[in-house]
């Protein structure tokens, strides 16, 4: 059965934007990301350090998840992950390379581009670093100049506390790199402006990353927008209290633009085709019997024929419910990652990796369990020769 017509309607209102380097998208981790970004409200987020091989996009409940990371090795790796709000207005995505990733929305007057990055560290070798800006400038390029655009990531450099008119606020911290000065001289040549330096916070929230002592901390971790939007930037702090068992700390910035929403659409009906009833094919016969066969064209006779046959299974089939993917992290799981949030949150070092250690050993445990019950389930629907249910697991 055909959908109906897609509605766009505009939306303004404020949407909120972050960036995180979640040190390895393990075990557990995407669900407690997941329950972060609904805690705090978070429309968009990028991730660094995915370190996923291959690339794509799939659904996980209410999120879209784009990832892009290398072949065969677990490196780098980046991801943008868009809420059910978000989504919808979702026009396309470019899986660039393991460094850099992309996604368009539709917008009102301009659509928008966020870009997610994950730069070489300081100790990369010059070509690395060379290529890295290289393919980010190419992805600029192939962006519509008209486009508001977003560049978000861990950039892997300091660009200190000095204002510098049109890229950099007073409110950066540390003293400026090597690296931090070559992100300035990208910023300039590309009219963006750092938005995370422009913002006045409180002495917790400038830094974005811990050293494993918890001697040092840094701001490396940038959220880059084009000047001539730098109005729609409400506010970009980091978020501490957030967690994922990282050393980064989560980044987000607040901007308010006109977003189109697609409405919903009507899909295709699904029927349950395990349980057609008598009833079907009573209906099916009756009204074929009654159907004028003399002085038809084909085409008329397939219109009435479909009619017939949909309105038959509209009146007797049972619709198909549709199933949510079942979760292997458990409750337990969830617990512990949210004690866990609470002891960074109180700065408690050493419960923070005790629990930490503990999630990680159920999150292993949960997974275990739940794919052993996924065979169990393809072993019985092999056995009952559900095709459609084995191939669906």
């Amino acid at each position: 059965m055909p959908g109906s017509e897609r509605k766009v309607q505009c939306c303004k209102e404020k949407y909120c934007i972050g960036t995180w380097n979640v040190r390895t998208m393990n075990l557990g981790k995407l669900n407690v990301v997941k329950n972060e970004m609904a805690r705090i409200n978070i429309d968009i987020l990028g991730i660094s350090e995915l370190k996923w091989t291959g690339m794509g996009k799939f659904s996980s409940d209410d999120h879209h998840i784009y990832y892009c990371g290398q072949e065969t090795h677990k490196r780098n790796g980046v991801a943008l992950i868009v809420n059910k709000r978000v989504a919808k207005a979702v026009l396309g995505c470019n899986l660039k390379n393991d460094r850099m990733i992309s996604i368009r929305i539709q917008g009102r007057p301009f659509n928008i581009t966020v870009i997610q990055v994950y730069a070489p560290t300081t100790g990369a070798e010059e070509t690395e670093t060379d290529q890295f800006f290289e393919d980010l400038q190419h992805l600029i390029e192939m962006t519509p100049k008209k486009d508001v655009l977003l560049i978000i990531g861990d950039w892997n450099a300091k660009v200190g506390s000095q204002e510098i008119k049109g890229t950099t606020g007073k409110f950066g911290l540390g003293v400026q790199n090597e690296a931090g000065q070559r992100l300035i001289e990208f910023c300039q040549e590309n009219k963006l402006v750092i938005t995370n330096t422009l913002f006045q916070q409180h002495k917790r929230r400038p830094y974005t990353w811990t050293s494993p002592d918890g001697q040092h901390r840094n701001q490396i971790d940038y959220i880059l927008c084009s000047q001539r939007w730098r109005s729609s930037i409400q506010s970009a702090k980091t978020r501490p209290g957030a967690d994922c068992g990282s050393d980064h700390q989560l980044l987000i910035a607040k901007f308010k633009l006109k977003l189109k929403k697609v409405g919903k659409t009507t899909g295709p009906v699904r029927y349950n085709l395990s349980q057609i009833p008598y009833e079907y094919t009573v209906e099916v016969r009756n009204r074929f019997k009654d159907l004028d066969l003399v002085d038809r064209v084909p085409e008329e006779l397939w219109m009435e024929a479909r009619n017939i046959i949909q309105q038959a299974a509209i009146k007797t089939i049972p619709m198909k419910r549709k199933c949510k993917k079942a979760k292997w992290l458990s409750n337990e799981a969830l617990q512990i990652a949210g004690e866990r949030r609470q002891a960074k949150c109180e700065g408690d070092s050493e419960r923070y990796r005790k629990l930490n250690a503990d999630f990680q050993k159920i999150a292993r445990r949960d997974k275990k369990a739940f794919l052993n019950e996924q065979c169990k389930e393809i072993e019985e629907n092999n056995r009952m020769g559900k095709t459609r249910d084995l191939l669906k697991k």
